[in-house]
């Protein structure tokens, strides 16, 4: 293991970074053609193969992760650097996730950076440590690096979502199997009690008033009053027009009208 030496940890920490940055860069345009390989792969129609590259995606989008912590406590070292400094066997608490960090994730990547600098931090610190730290004794590696460190297969389910997302970024019709049935089925059944609704309603019988009014006496309600409605025209030219009657005659003419018509005979 190489001496513990300060300018040279800061070199190598100062590196690591730069080194993290640059591979998960890199690895970030390796995906970038692979999810349009898979594209083209759903377009096809070779489901199944898609299936089997996506995991790799998956397994490769946790491993940036890993480098993205492990700059982030690259970072911190460096911000902290005087506590780096001290002399004492075991890390300060405000460095020793990053310094248990690094130990352990180290091994599990393939930056030279990262591997100078575990073992100018193992050199520093001991070996009764290190081999503490490498066993993840008492839990003292972040459970963060750890769940990045575990390789499981992905669930059906992520490798669908994953399948869904690129199918999406490159406007191609593709849905896991199943998810078209479910949502046209759960559409058809709301269209279909719509228009039962719909049609009941219009089909509905418009009941008589007296019926109404004879149901409502029946319960011993009342029928409600419509409320009078005020006439919009005056009464005076609603009214309808009766035609004016002749004055009454007096006696005196009656007779002379009788005499006259008696002449005439």
């Amino acid at each position: 293991m190489a001496p513990w030496n300060s300018a040279k940890a800061k070199v190598q920490l100062r590196l690591g970074v730069q080194r993290l940055r640059t591979l998960q860069e890199k690895k970030a345009a390796q995906a970038k053609a692979a999810r349009r390989d898979i594209a083209l792969l759903l377009e096809k129609g070779k489901v199944e193969t898609a299936r089997i590259k996506v995991e790799n995606i998956i397994n490769e989008d946790i491993h940036v992760e890993l480098l993205e912590l492990l700059e982030l406590y690259c970072e911190l070292l460096l911000a902290r650097f005087g506590l780096l400094e001290l002399g004492t066997r075991e890390p300060d608490p405000g460095i020793n996730e990053g310094v248990c960090s690094i130990i352990y994730a180290a091994p599990r990547t393939e930056l030279k950076e990262l591997h100078v600098l575990r073992d100018i931090l193992m050199h520093k610190y001991g070996r009764e440590f290190s081999v503490a730290v490498m066993d993840n004794k008492d839990s003292c590696v972040s459970e963060r690096i750890t769940k990045k460190l575990t390789t499981l297969t992905p669930s059906s389910q992520l490798v669908d979502a994953y399948l869904s997302e690129i199918a999406k970024g490159y406007g191609i019709a593709w849905s896991p199997p199943g998810a078209e049935t479910d949502h046209a089925g759960d559409d058809a059944g709301d269209g279909g009690v719509k228009e039962i609704e719909k049609s009941a309603v219009l089909e509905a019988p418009i009941p008589d008033a007296s019926v109404i009014s004879a149901e409502a006496r029946k319960a011993g309600a009342r029928t409600p009053k419509l409320p009078e409605i005020p006439p919009t025209v005056d009464a005076k030219e609603s009214a309808p027009k009766v035609a004016p009657q002749p004055p009454p005659e007096d006696d005196f003419d009656a007779l002379a009208k009788r005499f006259a018509a008696l002449k005439k005979r």
